[in-house]
């Protein structure tokens, strides 16, 4: 832990930065399908054409994200934009959305997709690569400061649970509180050293200095493992976001009463964060040894157990069981994605990439099947739905195997020797 220790103060603020925007993700993608059930009287079709919304029209934001990121690259304008409009979720579900959704399910779509897309499906592209190039600066493991995001999605589920059964609309409100944190944080607390800048080789100085023309922005569209990674992406997590959106609804049918359901959930989903958040600690010197590659295939199989297991599971307990596997899924996947764009692409066009390749690609797929499985859950059901949505995943992860590029070790230009990323 000498790297933690030795950027103590830069550390804690940006884990303390994960845990406060995570957890207002955590509450409205953990709840927001039960709260669209119970509260605004929705049923799957309706709920999954809102979450289309959400990711078609987060479209639109992510490669102008992507861009004016690589661009701001350390500045905090679209970052504090984004943490300020997050706090009025409150005030958004309770004075807005239901008003709205009573009069035109449609358009309540189209509102909800355009606010929620820009400060989450949208905004956690901006927060993400915002903290990995800090991490890189500052020399900590992006990882570790993820645990933090990992430590919110457990103390969202014990908390949003109870605020739910007390009061649903209550939820929404510790969203706002959070953001009005999160907002101080990345004002007042989230430093980079910036002096450390051309002396760290991982951050390749260089390259960082030079002009970010239109010409190399859309070189990267000229890749092959772009393209793959966008399909992965599109195959793998997307469809893991998909599977998740409405499985609390599928959980709670294992159970006499929807309470006693989402208690259950809560502490199932608490023991998941728990987990999550204890592999991030040795999670990235695995992925420096195993190679982030196969971090993110062994990601894409283990979805595939997760997606298949839970459709053949005959009772609660087994389901548990298989919902605990996404404890392992988020380490593996974070941690990879991040390392493999590192090593992968040229660092200048870091956000342009993940945003791209990971958050466009992903929310293309997640606007296509949110809608088509939600019908399906209408009308075949969980189980036969979840039948084909892991077989997507599957033949998804095979391709990705055979197709998608090794990264390459980050090389010290002084030396020409590979650098090795910090381990804790």
């Amino acid at each position: 832990m000498n790297a933690i220790h030795k950027e103590n103060k830069h550390f804690w603020s940006f884990a303390s930065t994960h845990f406060t925007y995570f957890f207002i993700w955590a509450i409205v993608y953990g709840y927001l399908t039960l709260w669209l059930e119970k509260v605004a009287h929705l049923n799957g079709t309706e709920s999954g054409f809102i979450f289309s919304f959400m990711a078609g029209i987060s479209l639109l934001f992510q490669p102008i994200f992507g861009i004016l990121s690589d661009k701001l690259v350390f500045k905090k304008n679209l970052l504090v934009t984004i943490t300020l409009a997050a706090i009025l979720v409150g005030p958004f579900f309770q004075w807005l959305f239901l008003p709205i959704v009573h009069t035109s399910s449609f358009l309540a779509a189209i509102v909800a997709g355009l606010y929620l897309s820009f400060i989450l499906n949208g905004g956690v592209g901006v927060v993400e690569q915002y903290v990995e190039r800090a991490s890189l600066v500052n020399k900590f493991e992006y990882g570790h400061s993820r645990m933090g995001g990992s430590l919110a999605g457990m103390t969202a589920s014990l908390v949003a649970g109870r605020l739910f059964i007390w009061q649903p609309n209550s939820i929404f409100w510790a969203c706002s509180i959070s953001a009005i944190i999160l907002t101080c944080l990345v004002l007042f607390s989230d430093k980079v050293n910036v002096s450390d800048l051309q002396s760290n080789p991982d951050t390749d100085s260089d390259s960082e200095s030079a002009p970010l023309d239109k010409k190399t922005i859309l070189s990267i569209f000229k890749l092959k493992n772009f393209w793959v990674l966008s399909l992965f992406y599109m195959g793998a997590a997307a469809i893991y976001d998909v599977f998740d959106q409405q499985f609390i609804v599928y959980f709670t049918t294992f159970f006499k009463t929807a309470s006693q359901g989402t208690l259950t959930y809560s502490y199932m989903a608490s023991a998941q964060t728990a987990i999550e958040l204890l592999l991030m600690i040795p999670m990235p010197l695995i992925i420096n040894k195993i190679g982030a590659k196969r971090g993110l295939i062994a990601f894409g199989f283990i979805t595939f157990i997760r997606i298949f297991g839970s459709a053949v599971a005959p009772n609660w307990e087994l389901l548990v069981f298989f919902r605990l596997l996404a404890g392992l899924e988020m380490p593996l996947l974070l941690v990879s994605i991040m390392k493999y764009i590192t090593g992968a692409f040229d660092i200048r066009l870091y956000a342009t990439v993940y945003l791209m390749a990971s958050n466009f690609a992903k929310q293309i797929s997640v606007f296509i099947f949110s809608t088509v499985a939600g019908k399906l859950y209408d009308v075949i059901g969980f189980q036969h739905t979840y039948f084909i949505l892991s077989a997507i995943v599957f033949v998804i992860t095979l391709v990705a195997a055979f197709m998608l590029e090794r990264e390459h070790p980050l090389v010290d230009k002084a030396t020409g020797q590979p650098v090795a990323q910090p381990e804790s």
